[in-house]
């Protein structure tokens, strides 16, 4: 019994301490506090709760550090795809829960302008709409994902902006063009000096870490700053 209780108690201080997650000390440890503090996307995904992989009440819940992840870095395009997915959600769907592959989505321009290819990775990755490698469905095209996601060569975004893209909710038609641009971002020419030390690995410890610092003072500004111009919406009809 002594033995018993030992254990339960064993097993009460790990949840505690990890949360549950007995694995908790292979997590990823980002250097920069405000990835914490950035506001999550919640998202309904009824083809993970056809097959098991969760219950229906639940949801997917992404964070500004799944979006590094997948991209590998956290850089302007990175959290600007995360913030513009963000702004649309909110806009198609108010105050409702999104539904993950229950959109399409359309970039101005085609894969390989600008940051087009890498922006839509994490479009797809939160929202499920997909380009031609996507999942095809089941029988008559049940939780498709193929080709919802597309690049219009024929229409370019707004001159100076990085990117622009049409959400548009497959239900009822709802579309809002989301423009992102990058131009009002203070300029620290310390970056442009650093740059190479940290990308070359050549910087000392000091160098690279106020590299990080100053990189990452404008990615929060596009996360967590609601700047004039950065991101427009316009509703399309």
């Amino acid at each position: 019994m002594r033995f018993l209780r030992f254990l339960q108690i064993s097993l009460l201080f790990l949840v505690l301490i990890y949360g549950g997650n007995l694995y908790a000390e292979g997590q990823t440890n980002f250097n920069k506090k405000f990835f914490d503090e950035i506001e999550p996307i919640k998202v309904k995904e009824h083809f993970a709760v056809a097959l098991g992989a969760m219950d229906k009440d639940e949801l997917f819940i992404y964070t500004y550090e799944d979006a590094v992840k997948l991209a590998g870095h956290s850089c302007l395009a990175v959290s600007g795809a995360y913030r513009l997915t963000q702004i649309a959600l909110k806009r198609l769907y108010g105050d409702g829960i999104p539904l993950r592959g229950g959109m399409a989505v359309t970039f101005k321009g085609g894969v390989e302008d600008g940051v087009n290819g890498p922006i839509s990775q994490i479009v797809t990755f939160i929202t499920g709409a997909a380009a031609e490698n996507g999942f095809h469905g089941f029988g008559g095209g049940k939780y498709k994902r193929r080709n919802l996601l597309k690049f219009d060569e024929n229409n370019q975004p707004p001159k100076n902006a990085i990117c622009s893209a049409i959400f548009k909710r497959i239900d009822n038609g709802k579309a809002v063009e989301v423009t992102y641009s990058k131009y009002m971002l203070p300029n620290n020419p310390k970056i442009s000096d650093l740059m190479p030390l940290a990308i070359s690995g050549k910087g000392t410890d000091e160098q690279i870490s106020e590299f990080g610092n100053l990189w990452h003072e404008r990615v929060k500004m596009v996360l967590m700053d609601d700047l004039e111009g950065m991101f427009v919406v316009n509703e399309v009809k």
